[in-house]
């Protein structure tokens, strides 16, 4: 499955706690990536710089949806499921 042009919703509703150029904390849930152009667009998209987390995200039916909406509330959903509770060690240190 490819990316639907101009969708962005992965660029969006996920959180990313890699640096990102001109993001360099990584971007929240629900913040636009500074990456994203005006057309929702990756403008690092092919470059080394940008972050391995986005290089690994394959676009799948389940998660795009058949429309941007559509994408947005599934991730925003994953997101919320997915966030850590309050106090929650989440450094993998056992």
């Amino acid at each position: 499955m490819e990316c639907r042009v101009g969708c962005g919703a992965c660029c969006i509703a996920l959180s990313i706690s890699s640096p990102i150029p001109g993001m360099l904390q990584g971007k929240p849930s629900g913040v636009r990536c500074v990456q994203l152009t005006p057309d929702n667009r990756c403008a690092i998209y092919g470059h080394p710089e940008r972050p391995a987390v986005c290089n690994r995200l394959r676009p799948m039916e389940e998660m795009c949806g058949s429309s941007a909406e559509e994408a947005l509330a599934y991730l925003y959903e994953l997101e919320r499921l997915t966030r850590p509770t309050p106090g929650e060690d989440v450094s993998g240190a056992a």
